[in-house]
């Protein structure tokens, strides 16, 4: 067991006792969406895996503590505090802890906490990637790296659509980072249930990807999956209207010289401003279709082992 990593009671006894448990990450809480939506999705979400038969496992760091489960109390704290929470990858995660403070964890750096506590599939909205101009910025998101590295299976809606998708997928190719599509072949765009690009492997049922995920395993294969699981249709966005609200945002950010870290919960907000919430509503409903397919995922991997 980790010295800096506090497992809550009820994760902890479902890990011992063969229970599929599901990690979710906290910077959707403090940086992905405005207060209080934010807190009452990621309670819903937590609802959503727990009436699918797991257990969720919030992932942030409190007071200088990895943790893998957090009480009501500390998501609506995350919540409230929003964006002056410090938003934690792996480059700052000894410094969050050193220091004794309050991180909400990304992608990346939930993965680590959850590989760290034995937890093996993880449900988001969508993945970091490569930005658009990427070529001459280099911003290329953490969480791809920690894909090709961590033993985590990442359930999201694709990578999120301000990124470069072509480049994304290269990026991860490159580095032997499976994407596999739930009962598609064409890549999800988070608002959107398709892309241009398609993934690597369609796969059409839980048990299948599970099969995958501890043959990989099993073989002593390093690192993750990305499992993109479509939107459900009835709260997909038009692409043309994503695809314009988007392309606004970016200029914006791109005038105001706004980058790293910051560019995507930047974007997210400018998006749905601009869309007039409909691409909130999107989101909340993407998560929560994440979540499912992560713990039907999560029982299916557990029944293999």
């Amino acid at each position: 067991m980790n010295p800096y990593l506090d497992i809550a009671p009820e994760v902890q006894h479902a890990l011992q006792n063969g229970v599929p448990v599901v990690a979710l990450e906290s910077t959707i809480i403090s940086h992905g969406m405005p207060y209080p939506q934010n807190v009452q999705t990621a309670l819903m979400v937590e609802a959503e895996v727990r009436a699918h038969g797991a257990v969720p496992a919030t992932i942030a760091i409190v007071n200088g503590r990895l943790k893998a489960g957090l009480p009501e109390a500390d998501i609506e704290q995350l919540g409230r505090s929003g964006r002056d929470v410090v938003k934690v990858s792996r480059r700052d995660v000894p410094f969050i802890v050193a220091a004794g403070a309050t991180g909400a964890t990304t992608v990346a750096s939930t993965m680590i906490i959850a590989a760290m506590a034995g937890i093996r599939v993880f449900a988001t909205g969508g993945i970091g990637g490569v930005h658009r101009g990427a070529q001459e910025s280099f911003d290329v998101s953490a969480d791809l790296q920690e894909l090709a590295q961590t033993p985590v299976a990442v359930v999201c809606a694709g990578a999120k659509s301000i990124l470069d998708l072509r480049l994304t997928l290269e990026y991860l190719e490159t580095h032997g980072v499976p994407v596999v599509g739930y009962q598609t072949k064409a890549l999800p765009a988070f608002f959107t249930r398709d892309s241009a690009f398609s993934v690597d492997y369609r796969l059409d049922t839980p048990l299948a990807i599970a099969q995958v995920l501890h043959a990989k395993w099993a073989m002593g294969l390093s690192g993750g999956m990305v499992i993109a699981n479509p939107i459900p249709a009835e709260f997909a966005m038009a692409s043309d209207a994503i695809d314009a609200a988007i392309e606004q945002a970016l200029a914006e950010a791109q005038a105001q010289k706004i980058g790293g870290k910051e560019s995507t919960p930047f974007l997210l907000a400018r998006v749905c401003e601009i869309t007039g919430g409909d691409s909130l509503a999107s989101n909340i409903q993407l998560v929560l279709n994440n979540a499912r397919l992560a713990s039907a995922i999560g029982q299916s991997l557990q029944s293999l082992r």
